[in-house]
């Protein structure tokens, strides 16, 4: 955790916003954000409290009662959404560069992101107005229909690694549905979602409706989490901390839906296409700097094509270019801060002393391109066991552990011994083996002949310790409400009152 500090002159001081406002942390404190190409603080970001969560919740309680967001027609809230996405889509190069500073992803990555953001509103925004109930059929004498309406308050609890996609996973249906939202970004990346809440503003959203609290976990988002009127979390982290979560929205009660960690099984049969399926097991683990919860982190490969499969894979990813994520060119960009950076050097020393066999990277990336910046080489590991750590826990970086199968059985009994059930892929040309395996494995997604997709029309949610509940599409909505029944009786006569009807 970095240290607070006077503000000094030479770096951007970033503050939270509230009611429409930009304000400063009511303890006047503020923490470095670093760059990780650098490795160097480049802004300060203020950090929040309880005293700060509360005024944010306050404010976003009274714009959900306030007559100028819940008055509105969800049609009339579409078009304040479309407005925002088009805001976003006019800035997206610029919110995609300030996200690459702030986190060390390639700008190729985050500008494409922020590119495809805009759809996601677009598609909430053409939801708004089409959030229907049913008539139902009751067995009494009554008209019987169905209405959903909005929570009140949510929080979302956005993660580092993608901020503003993230955020839109959670924003969207949320506004969608007439809620009204207090976002708390990673300490590690505040920058994008402070700039993102101007075109809120622009947008003519009205105060209140969206709000951002910087800070650390400890300090500003468990009282958001804790606040009495608080209904909804959001949360996309670590499994720790959102069973965490879990656990003190329990108390309240509150609705809560979880996005959390993997160790998706990419596996690959002997009659897949070879050259297509190297292609997915980089994208599955080196992309994003394996900075994503559904990393393709074990590769099953069937033992037929294990050898031929491992140098094929080894001569493709040595031919990756690591460096300045602002340029283009570049490929695999640094972990996005130091602590995530240790944790990632430390499992590649869990799993040499584990005994696997180091066949590509291993360390630390000390080419000159990569500067003093926190860059992990990308590492493969084979002669790996399921039930090595390296296998069974989530390590968030690139790191890929390759793991032999003889048939679909045993591809099918070790792709699924895990906790974790986010995603996984399956690389064959059988068509039959590709519906039976989407069948047996126990993950949310199962990707075939491809790897990491993700569309706004498409629910993405996790089994086991994964997560709680989906996001995107239309699914997604009707996570942010609430089904209310309603009875009109018409009957001519009140039946025996001392008697449920």
């Amino acid at each position: 955790m970095a240290s607070t500090m006077p503000v000094p002159e030479t770096l951007e001081k970033l503050d939270m916003y509230i009611d429409g406002e930009f304000v400063e942390p009511a303890s006047g404190e503020y923490f470095e954000s670093f760059d990780p190409y650098t490795a160097k603080p480049w802004a300060l970001v203020a950090r929040g409290n309880a005293e700060d969560a509360d005024r944010a919740v306050q404010a976003a309680h009274r714009a959900f009662q306030s007559p100028e967001w819940r008055g509105l027609h969800p049609s009339q809230r579409g078009a304040l959404m479309r407005r925002l996405a088009d805001l976003v889509s006019e800035n997206a190069q610029r919110l995609g560069e300030l996200e690459v500073r702030d986190n060390g992803k390639l700008l190729s990555e985050m500008a494409g992101q922020l590119r495809y953001v805009p759809s996601i509103y677009h598609y909430y925004a053409g939801l708004a107005d089409k959030i229907e109930g049913s008539v139902i059929h009751a067995d009494k004498p009554a008209f019987t229909f169905t209405r959903h309406e909005p929570l009140g308050v949510c929080v979302g609890i956005i993660p580092w690694n993608s901020p503003l996609m993230l955020t839109a996973w959670k924003l969207g249906p949320a506004l969608a549905a007439g809620n009204t939202v207090v976002l708390k970004p990673s300490e590690y990346t505040s920058a994008s979602a402070l700039e993102f809440v101007k075109l809120v503003e622009q947008a003519g959203l009205p105060n209140g409706v969206v709000n951002v609290v910087t800070g650390f976990g400890a300090e500003a988002g468990q009282p958001l989490v804790e606040h009495p009127l608080v209904r909804k979390i959001a949360f996309t982290g670590s499994d720790r901390t959102g069973a965490h979560l879990y656990s003190t929205a329990a108390r309240d009660i509150k609705r809560v839906s979880l996005e959390l960690g993997g160790k998706s099984p990419n596996i690959v049969f002997e009659d897949a296409n070879l050259d297509n399926a190297v292609k997915g097991a980089v994208a599955g683990i080196f992309a994003a700097t394996g900075q994503t919860c559904i990393a393709g982190s074990r590769l099953l490969v069937q033992r037929s094509i294990h050898d031929e499969f491992v140098d094929r894979l080894v001569a493709f990813a040595k031919t990756a270019k690591m460096g300045n994520p602002m340029l283009l060119d570049t490929q695999v960009g640094p972990v996005t801060n130091l602590p995530q950076f240790e944790k990632v050097l430390g499992y590649i020393d869990v799993a040499k002393g584990e005994g696997v066999e180091t066949v590509l990277g291993g360390g630390r990336a000390e080419r000159p391109e990569c500067g003093d910046g926190w860059f992990v080489e990308p590492t493969i590991f084979t002669g790996v066991r399921n039930d090595m750590r390296i296998a069974q826990e989530e390590v968030f970086g690139p790191v890929l552990s390759i793991i032999p199968f003889e048939d679909d059985d045993e591809a099918v009994a070790i792709g699924n011994d895990v906790v974790f059930g986010l995603a996984a892929g399956v690389w064959t040309e059988n068509m039959r083996r590709a519906i039976t395996m989407s069948e047996r494995l126990q993950a949310g997604t199962v990707w075939v002949n491809m790897y990491r997709a993700v569309s706004y029309t498409m629910p993405f949610g996790g089994y086991k310790r994964s997560g709680l509940g989906r996001e995107l599409g239309q699914q997604a909505v009707l996570e942010y409400m609430q089904t209310k029944s309603v009875w009109i009786s018409t009957a001519q006569e009140m039946a025996n009152p001392f008697v449920i009807g």
